[in-house]
């Protein structure tokens, strides 16, 4: 009951196309751990509260949305990421992240899985926006009130929901981004829908909202990217016979 660390590379980098997206890090296995895994913590972000947990429950692994190495973020080894690293590497922990492939993989991604969770009908990626499948469309079977849809996000999130609208507004049509998606507003309206869920907000984007007479809903960007890292781990699990447990790290953002 083991996979290779580069069995589990190579088949993850094919599964979410990790190579044919561009990205802002590195897509894969970012640090190096033990040969053989046995068992997977899956996760949103690298935190150290992830690796300590991953450290507890005698974990070889770590998948996560959100790891390491950005674009722009200092190359020093220094603070925060020594101490992270020194953790997984002292503990011969492997990391493996997936930033866009896993928001826009069409059945595990944290779009596909958002709009399961809501009961979204007849979903489509949007192709005039790049990666396919970071913004996507589709409808509910019956129309609801924004007020009602907000009450219904927070109740299956378990957190606020910010929604800028009219709470009478019927809602039978949207669009949605997780995480910090808010920059695709416009987008959404172009497409001609009721409303636009997304994980973050902007100062803009609610006078982008109320211009252009859109519902708009910031969900949270750790609440509405929680199911994509899950159901990776579950298709692991199935797929090699391995022990995978997702852990939620808390965070209200």
């Amino acid at each position: 009951m083991s996979v290779t660390n580069q069995a589990l590379k190579t088949y993850l980098d094919g599964l979410l196309r990790a190579h044919e997206i561009s990205d802002y890090c590195p897509n894969g296995l970012q640090v190096e751990g033990a040969r053989e895994i046995t068992k997977l913590v899956t996760g949103v972000t690298a935190s150290k509260a992830l690796i300590d947990e991953a450290i507890k429950r005698n974990a070889d692994g770590i998948v996560v949305h959100h790891g390491y190495f950005w674009k722009g973020e200092s190359q020093t080894i220094t603070g925060m990421k020594k101490q992270r690293l020194k953790a997984l590497i002292e503990n011969d922990i492997n990391l493996y992240a997936y930033h866009l492939p896993l928001d826009v993989h069409p059945e595990l991604g944290n779009n596909r899985q958002l709009a399961d969770l809501l009961g979204i009908k007849n979903i489509a990626a949007v192709a005039s926006v790049k990666p396919t499948g970071v913004l996507m469309r589709g409808e509910f079977e019956n129309a609801f009130s924004s007020g009602e849809l907000r009450a219904a996000l927070g109740s299956l999130l378990s957190r606020s929901i910010l929604l800028e609208g009219s709470e009478a507004k019927p809602i039978k049509t949207l669009a949605w981004c997780t995480g910090g998606g808010q920059g695709f507003i416009e987008q959404a309206v172009e497409l001609g829908v009721d409303a636009f869920i997304t994980g973050e907000v902007s100062e803009q984007t609610i006078h982008t909202a109320r211009e252009m007479d859109i519902a708009f809903f910031a969900a949270g960007h750790h609440a509405t990217e929680r199911y994509g890292a899950k159901a990776l781990g579950e298709h692991i699990e199935s797929h090699f016979d391995v022990a995978v447990e997702f852990v939620d790290i808390d965070n209200p953002a």
